[in-house]
């Protein structure tokens, strides 16, 4: 049994951010074959092309987390029709300077919840849009837009809702196979 390392990223830095709670569902949910483990982002500074001749520690710390894993899983909420700032940023960190994105060839998800009926929808258009130019193959389906209720998911990401609980469950299967099969094709080393 290959075990694939995967970095996931909650685009709310709120502490109280359902993203986070949603976040914690998923790893509870993950089959055993995905070792997750969250890679902040929290204290990157903007970015600017300023620091491409040299990345300050924290630059540095999240390229690598990045470069590390298998595979990257995007938790997102919505926040103006677009992806939050911060998310982006982190993005611009790993994926900068030309020639050293650290998100080439490596599979990818999106997921979000948001209290309104179209979840995450347009954000997650948004996030796919940026991730291709990355050349992070995407896995396309299935689409999750969470609309999230009080008391969907607990601060310890239990999920209370048996339907909910058994669709994140399977995104999650489902992903497992997608960076197994991207794996098997484009290997980290190669």
């Amino acid at each position: 049994m290959t075990t694939h390392k995967v970095g996931y990223l909650i685009g709310s830095l709120a502490k109280g951010s359902i993203n986070r709670k949603l976040a914690k569902a998923l790893v509870r949910l993950a089959p055993p074959e995905l070792a997750m483990s969250e890679i902040s982002f929290k204290d990157l500074p903007l970015y600017s092309y300023d620091y491409d001749a040299d990345y300050p520690p924290a630059g540095k710390a999240f390229k690598a987390a990045i470069a590390a894993v298998d595979a990257v899983l995007f938790v997102t909420p919505e926040y103006n029709r677009s992806i939050p700032g911060g998310l982006k940023n982190a993005i611009d960190w790993a994926s900068r300077p030309y020639g050293t994105n650290s998100f080439t060839r490596k599979p990818s998800a999106v997921i979000g919840t948001s209290p309104g009926a179209i979840g995450t929808a347009v954000a997650q258009q948004n996030l796919r849009s940026v991730l291709g130019f990355c050349n992070s193959p995407q896995m396309n389906a299935p689409e999750a837009y969470i609309q999230f209720t009080p008391g969907l998911i607990t601060d310890d990401g239990e999920v209370t809702n048996d339907g909910t609980a058994e669709f994140l469950r399977t995104f999650m299967q489902d992903f497992h196979v997608f960076v197994a099969r991207v794996r098997s094709v484009l290997p980290k080393d190669a």
